[in-house]
């Protein structure tokens, strides 16, 4: 009989320069098929030329479209919109890649800046593709959340609460929780702030039972003391009377693993 180890994870929520690579990757495949096929009437133009506008422009679309999703995210949830999410996009990314457009293909096609007036015929296209690719962008994104379980014995055990400031350290951890570019950690004898993004942090708590509940939190199972629903949403609270929420990302694999 094969042992079946008691720590498991699934994918991790991506950072945000996997997030940038990711989009990057993406742009530059639409870049070509839209190259390829000669869409929005250029299918007289010479393929290297497609090839020489599409993919760059793409490309600096993606990288604008990165800097707007670091501004939305930090109004709308994701987990909890994603089509709002994908209708803010379109509206923040599409005016300055027009513009983009609007200039590249001028002095891509016919050696000059288009006119000013012509700009108003870019946003239509721009619109179309801008709305498609951040779609792809939102759903692709989308992740199960890890789930760290007590290790098998003489598994490492979990690095990161050798991360605890010295005031806390051998404190029991509660919970994790995103601000800006810190975590704050909850323990048994409070909490505290270190400099961490929650992406890396997951690594380092693999061999404690606990989980991912939010983009924002990581919880210890057994800090769990009552589970609140309502709305198609939950809320943990926890020792100490710390309020977690669950996002619907999250919420089926937790009840799956009998959290509530």
């Amino acid at each position: 009989m094969t042992a079946t180890p008691s720590h498991a994870r699934g994918p991790v929520v991506r950072p945000p320069r996997a997030r940038l690579v990711r989009g990057l990757g993406i742009a530059a495949a639409a870049g070509l098929v839209l190259a390829l096929t000669g869409a929005f009437g250029m299918i007289q133009a010479p393929l290297w030329l497609r090839l020489t506008y599409w993919v760059p422009v793409m490309l600096a679309g993606a990288a604008w479209g990165h800097v707007c999703s670091g501004i939305v995210d930090r109004w709308i949830d994701m987990d909890e919109r994603p089509w709002l999410t994908v209708l803010a996009l379109t509206a923040t990314i599409t005016g300055p890649v027009s513009l983009i457009v609007w200039f590249a293909t001028g002095l891509l096609f016919e050696g000059e800046v288009y006119p000013l007036r012509t700009l108003p015929l870019m946003v239509g296209p721009v619109l179309i593709v801008t709305a498609v690719m951040s779609a792809l962008n939102v759903f692709l994104g989308k992740a199960q959340p890890v789930q760290t379980h007590v290790p098998v014995a003489g598994a490492p055990a979990a690095r990161f609460p050798d991360r605890l400031p010295m005031k806390l350290r051998g404190a029991a951890i509660r919970a994790v929780q995103a601000e800006d570019h810190y975590l704050r950690i909850h323990t048994d004898r409070g909490s505290d702030l270190i400099l961490m993004r929650l992406s890396d942090a997951l690594d380092e708590l693999e061999g404690l039972e606990g989980a991912q509940t939010h983009r924002s939190w990581w919880v210890a199972r057994d800090a769990v003391r009552d589970v609140a629903r309502g709305d198609g949403r939950a809320t943990l609270t926890l020792e100490g009377d710390i309020t977690v929420p669950v996002s619907r990302r999250y919420a089926r694999a937790l009840r799956e693993a009998g959290w509530y």
